[in-house]
């Protein structure tokens, strides 16, 4: 089993970098395989709506190297923990377009695999961040793994954040539900019981 941890900070190495790490370790303590990407801090397109991905299934079609990376590494991994620093009370744009681009055009990897949202600020912003982040797990039906607080972080500065010892206690927690969730589905695979297959078709417009 594997848990892809996404990078959505600037900065490589920062305190989005240490909460992610925090949960990759626990992980990796307990069999699970991790990988943590960085989105880089290149400058990234966001979703233009021109439906290319209709056409082009699972792939968008704006090739910018981390997009349709993401998508094909979504495909060979069982969950996922996005993270990222608040600005202005909520995600950075860079995870934002990103997000926009990985589930409108490769939604199909992500179906119904568990999810979580981190969140690190140097002090408020982070409910509403989370929230933000979540939505995409939901609409995807993707079970969304909790933790004993809500799942952020504190600190301006990475050593900041390992002073943060209920933050990283959050993250360990985190961790521990994202295994016990892996492995529930994977003990309910092996006896035959599988996803559900969601009705389709209605698009009702409220707009009269």
């Amino acid at each position: 089993m594997k848990v892809l941890l996404l990078n959505g900070s600037s900065r490589p190495s920062g305190c989005t970098y240490t909460a992610l790490h925090e949960v990759a370790v626990s992980l990796e303590t307990a069999g699970i395989e991790t990988e943590i990407l960085f989105l880089g801090n290149e400058p990234v397109r966001d979703c233009t709506a021109c439906g290319g991905c209709g056409k082009v299934p699972d792939r968008c079609v704006f090739d910018d190297d981390i997009v349709n990376r993401i998508i094909e590494k979504a495909r060979d991994s069982d969950g996922f923990v996005f993270g990222t620093p608040v600005y202005y009370a909520h995600p950075s744009g860079r995870i934002l377009s990103v997000l926009d681009r990985v589930f409108y055009a490769g939604k199909n990897a992500f179906l119904h695999k568990p999810a979580a949202a981190i969140a690190s600020a140097r002090r408020g912003g982070t409910t509403a961040t989370l929230d933000v982040l979540q939505k995409y797990f939901t609409i995807s039906q993707m079970p969304v793994v909790s933790s004993t607080y809500w799942t952020m972080v504190h600190g301006k500065q990475p050593e900041d954040v390992l002073k943060d010892e209920e933050g990283l206690q959050t993250m360990r927690n985190l961790a521990a539900n994202m295994a016990w969730m892996l492995r529930c589905i994977e003990a309910g695979k092996s006896m035959g019981i599988q996803p559900p297959q969601a009705e389709s078709g209605a698009r009702t417009n409220f707009i009269r």
